[in-house]
């Protein structure tokens, strides 16, 4: 599955998918196997992988961009009880690239989660902690 975001200061009109990414998220390390995850990543493009395996193995495959690394899968489990990583690589995003503030993401996360809003802002900020930047 791909999905594309989008960001700027100003409106945003257009509304096709995204050819030549700045940063590409990777939320299943599974995927570095099956598909070509950096397809159009600009050279001076930024690649962020959830994983488990070692810093140096990521980097040295993609060591043509910047890389950041975190295993959003166990944070996930010990902040929200569940692997789902979505709320949890925002955090490693925002290290990576600097795109908004983490303080930027409170009132989101309490609409968007409610009363267990509190667990993923945790599992951000410990993300953004634990993401390592090559």
């Amino acid at each position: 599955m791909q999905a594309f975001v989008r960001t700027d200061d100003k409106p945003i009109r257009v509304r096709a998918e995204v050819r030549e990414p700045d940063v590409v998220a990777v939320l299943d390390s599974g995927l570095l196997d099956i598909v070509n995850v950096t397809d159009g990543l600009k050279d001076s493009g930024t690649i962020i992988v959830n994983t488990k395996k070692t810093s140096q193995e990521i980097k040295a495959r993609f060591g043509k961009w910047k890389v950041a690394v975190v295993d959003a899968s166990t944070i996930a489990r010990e902040t929200i009880g569940v692997p789902i990583v979505n709320t949890t690589m925002i955090g490693a995003i925002l290290r990576a690239t600097d795109i908004v503030t983490m303080a930027s993401l409170e009132e989101p996360l309490k609409h968007r989660f409610g009363g267990r809003w509190g667990g993923n802002l945790q599992a951000c900020k410990k993300a953004y902690e634990a993401t390592l930047i090559f």
